[in-house]
């Protein structure tokens, strides 16, 4: 917008000048041409007085010094055919001022400017002289360049209103676009500060008001969750109960730990509803290591009722990963419930946990089932896409929510998602974790303190 507004203002005030700047310079040449035609005519009048009174001998040194003091040539011819002064040709304009008119020839060189005198007894006389181009120009190109350098300090002018005015316009439409772009981001505390003309004012209240409608929509949505929260603590505190009063040890273990882990996802869920929209000022973060080891333990149990072998490759030591605990466990949990649910007793599974260059880590489930279907395996370069076909229902029949628990978590902590079928059958699922900023490397690979 900026360079449009400047664009049309350089137009406007271009067209304007051409308009009053060309004919003014036209104007100036023609009145610098009549001055000096002007000045040539009066030289000349002088001699009209001598030609019918003064002798030839006076008349021709007359001629000599109005021609030298006017420094042009300046010529009498009289009746009879003699010439006096300096020695020009008898053209026809001569010929026509001898019938007794004066007038003006104009000529590719100049003017040639003749007055006939009349009263003589042998006839009329003629008094010529001639004013050159350069005479007629005089003074002429010195006054168009004055006139093309107004003409630029003008249009400098006008481009310089132009700019404030278009900032006064482009700046507020900036910072409202970077409070959109950053209540996009979830930072709802986000807001614009009116300025500019009434129009940008009014968006910028309107951009205000809509925030604080997220915020209060917000608000509400984390309240009815922490109401569903105390809803639901009646119903597991039952099944607890009922779980404790198996007769079987390990069959209450197992349904004791099926409570803990419904309980653990719904604080989780309360919990990450009541982070949104607000800054804590501390980052989330966890060790992925012990995250991993932990949740596998939990489904090693089931994994052995169903007959399948679950592997687990980790590395001996802390891998820090910019994702809180519970919604980590919450990726692994919805990645291996889809193995559980979609996959054949028997099918084996392993859960490997990498480390990455530059910090994070790759967490990677891999069944030896049927595969993934055609739709739902991308390239590996495939960067994060919030539309993609991870997202909705799965060809399974599933919700393909646990997917999309991934997906997000992986945006979230600034990894990526990929889906691929592994070499020797079976899915293939990697989330890659991005480290916590504050342990981040910088570019020289030193780890800031």
């Amino acid at each position: 917008m900026r360079r449009r507004l400047i664009l049309l203002v350089a137009t406007t005030t271009g067209l304007v000048l051409l308009a009053f700047l060309v004919p003014l310079a036209v104007l100036l040449r023609g009145v610098a041409a009549d001055r000096a035609a002007v000045a040539a005519t009066a030289d000349v009048q002088a001699l009209v007085p001598l030609v019918g009174t003064a002798g030839r001998e006076g008349l021709r040194l007359a001629a000599e010094q109005v021609g030298a003091a006017a420094d042009r040539p300046v010529t009498v011819f009289l009746p009879d055919g003699a010439v006096l002064g300096d020695d020009a040709p008898r053209t026809d304009g001569v010929e026509l001022a001898a019938r007794g008119e004066s007038l003006t020839v104009a000529r590719e060189d100049g003017r040639e400017i003749l007055v006939a005198v009349q009263g003589r007894p042998d006839g009329t006389a003629v008094i010529r002289t001639f004013v050159s181009a350069d005479e007629l120009t005089h003074g002429v190109y010195r006054s168009w360049l004055v006139l093309a350098a107004l003409g630029v300090a003008l249009l400098l002018l006008g481009l310089a209103v132009a700019d404030r005015l278009a900032r006064s316009l482009t700046v507020p439409i900036t910072e409202l676009s970077a409070v959109s772009h950053r209540l996009a981001g979830a930072e709802l505390t986000a807001r614009a500060t009116p300025s500019g003309p009434a129009e940008l004012r009014a968006v910028a209240g309107a951009l205000n008001h809509l925030a604080n409608r997220i915020q209060e929509l917000l608000r509400d949505e984390r309240e009815q969750l922490a109401d569903l929260s105390h809803r639901l603590r009646t119903p597991l505190t039952s099944l607890r109960l009922e779980s404790e009063s198996l007769a079987d040890p390990r069959e209450a273990a197992r349904i004791t730990d099926r409570v803990d882990a419904v309980e653990r996802a719904v604080t989780g869920l309360i919990r990450q509803a009541r982070r949104r929209g607000t800054d804590t000022g501390t980052e989330p973060a966890c060790d992925a290591t012990a995250v991993v080891r932990e949740r596998v333990a939990f489904w090693t149990v089931l994994a052995e009722d169903t007959g399948r072998a679950l592997g687990l490759d980790l590395v001996d030591r802390p891998l820090p990963v910019r994702l809180p605990a519970d919604e980590l466990a919450a990726v692994l949990d919805a990645l291996l419930g889809n193995v559980f649910a979609h996959t054949p007793d028997g099918t084996g599974c392993t859960v490997a946990l990498a480390p990455r260059p530059g910090g994070g880590a790759l967490l990677t489930v891999t069944d030896s089932g049927p595969g993934l279907p055609p739709a739902l395996v991308g390239p590996a370069s495939t960067p994060l896409d919030p539309a993609g076909p991870v997202r909705g229902a799965s060809a399974a029949g599933s919700t393909g929510l646990g997917l999309d628990i991934a997906r997000r978590a992986a945006r979230e902590s600034g990894g990526r998602f990929q889906l691929s079928n592994a070499d020797g059958g079976g899915a293939r699922v990697a989330v890659t974790l991005g480290p916590p900023l504050a342990t981040r490397e910088s570019p020289s690979g030193v780890t800031p303190n």
